[in-house]
């Protein structure tokens, strides 16, 4: 179903449902001797969730044709590189203040060695804030640094309701948009920056990442991956997901306001980890996205 201005979803639906896909390729990248990543909370998170296909992944109950096979195994291979990219992010940042922008099923709260005296604050909706700070309780596990949830769309007014729960724009801060731009029409993504740039004092650092024509990138190569996932009874077509609609270049626009930026392509970041980048139609869209951090100055 094609996104509108005002639709809502939970972990099992629509944009939901790719953090619970991104917690399931979590889980399965953080097995085996060279794992690249270790979260050892994203697969109880995904079987709380409870979405059988994913579910089924993590089981080995699912059987793939060749060709699906290999594109999922890409998108696990893609998906451990980006996570390890972003935990490496926030532990080099040297801030104590840091904020994950449209959070989900993110652990990094709960599993990354915080300095003392870190708060780490999580914005996303409502009801997936409540459902991850409800089922990592039930876990026992407990944040590794001070964490404030900040329950809001991102469509509304988040600046206030981060500052209201007590975030100091004063400070250093360390943020974070993972896997979240896409989603997020041309003029929606100018804004985020622009609140961004506004909240941050110098020194504050950012990490995303920019998918130059994301709309249609995805949109070529999903089709085949979405038959296969209704054949597995989930209703999950990525292309329907993202915004189509020129972009500003993040690099270029975060430039013109301040922050000094660098760029590398995701070969470059996978060959930073000493992993070759896969190969395949699925993620040959991703080749020319772009790993971007910056610092304000």
């Amino acid at each position: 179903m094609a996104r509108t201005d005002n639709d809502t979803w939970d972990l099992a639906s629509s944009v939901g449902a790719t953090a619970t896909m991104v917690a399931t390729a979590r889980a399965v990248a953080s097995r085996g001797p060279d794992a690249l990543i270790d979260d050892p909370y994203a697969e109880a998170l995904v079987r709380a969730v409870g979405v059988e296909y994913f579910v089924k992944l993590l089981d080995g109950e699912v059987t793939l044709e060749a060709d699906n096979a290999a594109a999922l195994q890409a998108m696990t291979d893609v998906m451990a590189v980006r996570t390890r990219f972003f935990d490496d992010f926030f532990l080099a940042s040297g801030t104590t203040q840091a904020v994950i922008l449209a959070s989900g099923l993110d652990a990094r709260a709960y599993r990354l060695p915080w300095p003392t005296g870190t708060v780490v604050y999580e914005i996303d909706q409502p009801q997936v804030i409540e459902f991850k700070t409800r089922t990592l309780a039930e876990l026992g596990a407990s944040p590794a640094a001070e964490l404030r949830t900040v329950a809001i769309d991102l469509r509304g007014d988040w600046p206030g309701a981060l500052r209201d729960r007590g975030f100091d724009p004063q400070v250093p801060t360390a943020w974070i948009a993972e896997g979240l731009l896409i989603y997020l029409p041309p003029d929606a993504q100018d804004r985020l920056f622009d609140n961004i740039t506004a909240l941050s004092a110098p020194g504050s650092r950012l990490a995303t990442e920019f998918h130059p024509d994301a709309g249609m990138r995805m949109g070529a190569s999903s089709q085949r991956m979405a038959e296969e996932l209704r054949r597995q009874g989930l209703d999950l077509d990525m292309a329907d997901l993202c915004y189509d609609g020129e972009r500003n270049l993040v690099v270029d626009y975060l430039r013109e306001r301040g922050w000094d930026v660098q760029a590398r392509s995701r070969p470059e970041v996978f060959a930073h980890y000493g992993r070759p980048f896969p190969t395949g139609e699925e993620v040959e869209a991703l080749r020319q996205s772009l790993a971007v951090t910056a610092t304000k100055s």
